[in-house]
């Protein structure tokens, strides 16, 4: 147990890059010689009687590349389920033909996917390989008895999401990761097989590294292991070589430790990064290698002065986020990862909780370097089923599919395989086995819900003790089981879980089987739970945006930070229709910044800065500036009654209004204080900032013209600013964001704006946009943003949001220049081009 009062966790962690001459694999298994299998595969959305087998005529199916996620490409309908966003789920085949050389034979074949939701099964030749349950897992297979070498080879897979409203949030369905061929001598390293952790070693550093080996021949080999690590500049600093010996048909283990006296640390301003090849070899015969980049940093947990990365103490400024991307769904291109990932960074974040299961490897790929925290999470629900949403958010009358059905069968493998494929990610610092499972009374109840002034309650809560319901004194005999699974194979990193029922959780074994302790909304236990358990180290594992549960933070030292929901907004968990997603994001669907975003980098960014949002003056009765669902659900409640007490974090930058209208101008900035300038001359005195709200804010009458806001420091000198200025009507489109050149099969992401004669963008534009792409390119879709639009996301057109969207654009297999129009009835029209190389 790691966790006490004075926890001194010395955790470092590697991160996996793939660096085998094939670079653009970010997925592969960590052995053998990988090749992308993602072109070409055959694909019926419907179930298809024997579609395993090897003859049958597949020549009219569509064909399409990976990853492919065939629910973002449905219909929205209101007859589907909010949870899912509103798309349909069903059941789907694929089938690759695929040729196997006749000089592989001899070598074993494996078959490696990163994620097929859900439920799927795969075939080689007609015979079964095995079933997945679990949609978000990667998974291998060993296809060598079925391979016909020589020979064409067909893979078939069938992909059942039939249960389309399994998950309170969207999903996707299909292969929607990557695919890859392994060939391997039969004497290799094991599917995950190097682990390499590093550790503080009085003044230096060593990292330790444990290689596992499998020998799938018939006889015993004599082997030797080599571990090189260079660093970032590609010198050899140490190394190490030991014999192995290993069984016929059976595994073997080694260990080493890498001493470096003083080497360049990882941190979230200088990722720095090592690799470690990883070589083996009978007699001089090298039969298998793999590299994997580590580096170096420990970090500590302290349960009353919060948490530590290279002895600085610091505040985790962390956000939750899914794995989908807007339009394109599950299926999104490492590049949309780059670009969401840099400016969270750029707004102050930190951290990232993969929110609530395992995502793609590309993801913890970027974190590692770019220098982001990652809290790596595994489950939503465990033994039971959960309430899922169908008519919108928390209204109407839930349904209860689920993942639940399989997790006593293949949960702790679930987990196990999560771990092995991420621990040598130096960005993962924890691992949450849980999200909200302590839910009260969904599914689980306990006598403490009943109240009572021996609880603590003076009333009955989240409906009281329902003695029929599944007893939580399960989730500690869970917790126990799963957090053992993750020590197992990793030591270095605590466990974790975002707590919903606190209260309740604290009556089972469920907190004390971890080492950290999530809590879900709970600022208010903060200060009691520290008293009454002053060994446990708190963070807020799930936060809402209001200022006051980061003051919770800033004003403890013994909480090490918080996650907030959302980073990016995100499919699913819709409100009632129309409504695409949840839209409590920092970031919109097409990854650009919110106002809620700037807001929250007056918090978070140390770089001065300022920005400016308008609304009409609110009065009694007033609408909700607020646009996440808490909030208009705070203001439904309110019928007709609403009073905006706080100004709001999700003001437009709009300067637009009728002559003499009363406008409420706000101010998001760090600067100490600041003024507001209409046409030059001081509309709004100059204000402090507000320590209780994080915003300043002004009304004044609309005036057209150039609005602008001037951030002071304490002495009244300029340090930032932000300039509104009223527009004319829609006149030209502009593109303001793209890619100028991009690898082969790359993805160009290249955005828009319309703009008025005068090149000020219109942010009240909402015109139609033609996308026309020419060269060897494909549209993979087109995002604006607009949470309502429950429009066609098939086809080239779409309306833009607040003036803009982005187009994602796909390279083909040719080099050469591609050349995109975007055009709209009245407007001038926009071109730009990329080259691919």
């Amino acid at each position: 147990m790691i966790r006490r009062k004075d926890m001194k966790l010395k955790l470092l962690f590697p991160l996996l890059l793939c660096l085998l001459g094939i670079g653009s694999l970010h997925a592969q298994p960590g052995f053998g010689k990988a090749m992308l299998t993602n072109k070409d595969w055959k694909f019926m959305l419907k179930d298809v009687e024997n579609g395993q087998q090897a003859g049958l005529d597949d020549s009219r199916w569509q064909t399409i590349d990976l990853p492919h996620d065939w629910s973002v490409k449905g219909q929205l309908s209101p007859t589907l389920a909010s949870a899912t966003g509103y798309l349909p789920g069903g059941i789907g085949w694929y089938r690759k033909h695929l040729e196997v050389p006749a000089d592989k034979k001899g070598e074993k074949v494996y078959l490696y996917f990163g994620g097929v939701y859900n439920r799927s099964e795969v075939f080689v030749n007609g015979e079964s390989l095995g079933k997945r349950p679990n949609g978000y897992i990667s998974f291998m297979y060993d296809a060598t008895p079925y391979i016909n070498f020589g020979e064409e080879n067909v893979i078939a897979v069938r992909v059942d999401h039939s249960q389309s409203a399994d998950s309170r949030w969207y999903t996707g369905s299909g292969i929607y990761r990557d695919v890859c061929v392994v060939y391997a001598n039969p004497v290799h390293l094991a599917q995950w097989g190097v682990y390499a952790y590093p550790e503080q070693l009085g003044k230096g550093y060593q990292l330790q590294v444990e290689v596992n080996v499998e020998n799938g021949s018939s006889e015993s080999s004599a082997l030797t292991v080599k571990n090189e690590l260079f660093d970032g500049s590609g010198k050899l600093i140490a190394q190490s070589a030991g014999k192995l010996k290993v069984e016929a048909n059976q595994a073997g283990k080694t260990h080493t430790a890498l001493k470096v006296a003083s080497p360049e640390l990882w941190s979230l301003d200088t990722p720095n990064l090592y690799t470690l090849k990883t070589s083996v070899y009978s007699g001089n015969d090298l039969i298998d290698e793999t590299t994997t980049t580590t580096g170096f940093r420990h970090f500590t947990f302290d349960a009353n002065k919060g948490f530590a990365l290279n002895g600085e103490s610091m505040k985790v400024k962390g956000v939750c986020l899914h794995h989908d991307g807007g339009v394109l769904g599950s299926a999104v291109p490492r590049e949309v990862w780059k670009r969401r990932l840099i400016t969270l960074k750029e707004i102050g974040v930190n951290a990232i909780r993969t929110s609530h299961n395992p995502q793609a490897s590309d993801l913890y790929d970027l974190c590692d370097e770019l220098g982001l925290l990652v809290l790596d999470e595994a489950f939503d629900e465990w033994e039971y089923p959960k309430r899922k949403w169908l008519e919108g958010w928390n209204v109407g009358t839930p349904g209860y599919q689920g993942t639940f059905d399989f997790f006593e069968e293949w949960g702790e493998r679930d987990l196990a395989d999560q771990v092995m494929r991420d621990r040598n990610h130096l960005s993962i610092f924890a691992w949450s086995i849980g999200n909200e499972v302590d839910y009260p009374n969904d599914p689980y109840s306990h006598p403490v819900l009943a109240g009572g002034a021996e609880t603590g309650f003076t009333q009955p809560i989240f409906g009281g003790y329902k003695k029929d319901a599944p007893d939580a004194m399960r989730l500690g005999v869970i917790a126990e089981r799963l957090v053992k699974v993750v020590k197992q194979y990793d030591q270095s990193r605590p466990t974790t879980a975002g707590l919903a029922g606190v209260a309740m959780s604290n009556q089972t074994g469920y907190p004390f089987a971890l080492d950290i302790c999530g809590y879900n909304y709970t600022e208010s236990l903060y200060d009691h739970d520290h008293a009454e358990y002053p060994e446990r180290v708190l963070f807020g594992s799930e936060n809402r945006h209001e200022i006051g549960a980061w003051k919770a933070v800033t004003s403890r030292d013994f909480v090490f930070g918080q996650f907030l929901w959302t980073g990016i907004d995100y499919l699913g968990e819709s409100g009632r229709w129309p409504s695409r997603g949840f839209y409590s994001g920092l970031l919109d669907f097409g990854g650009f910044i919110k106002p809620r975003g700037y807001y929250r980098q007056s918090l978070w960014a140390e770089k001065p800065m300022a920005y400016l949002g308008t609304y009409p003056t609110p009065g009694h009765g007033s609408k909700s500036q607020m646009k996440d669902v808490w909030s208009q659900l705070d203001a439904d409640n309110a019928s007709g009654n609403y009073e905006e007490k706080v100004p709001s974090m999700d003001a437009w930058p709009i300067w637009n209004y009728m002559e003499g209208e009363l406008i409420r101008v706000v101010c998001y900035t760090n600067a100490a204080q600041a003024k507001l300038l209409l046409n030059g001359k001081v509309v709004g005195e100059k204000k402090p900032y507000n320590d209780e709200t994080g915003i300043i804010f002004w009304d004044i009458p609309y005036q057209n013209g150039k609005l602008e806001v001037i951030g002071l420091d304490t002495d009244g000198q300029q340090v930032s600013s932000y300039t509104l200025q009223s527009t004319g009507r829609p006149y030209a489109i502009e593109v303001i964001e793209g890619d100028k050149t991009i690898s082969k099969n790359g993805v160009a992401q290249i955005a828009i704006q319309v703009v008025d004669e005068n090149g000020i963008p219109v942010m009240l534009s909402d015109d139609e946009v033609a996308c026309r792409i020419l060269g060897d390119a494909e549209l993979l879709g087109l995002e604006a943003s607009n949470n309502e639009d429950m429009g066609d996301y098939t086809d080239n057109k779409q309306r833009v949001f607040h003036g803009r969207l982005i187009a994602y654009i796909r390279a083909g297999e040719q080099s050469g220049d591609v050349k995109v129009k975007f055009s709209a009835n009245w407007l001038k029209a926009a071109e730009t081009q990329f080259t691919v190389e």
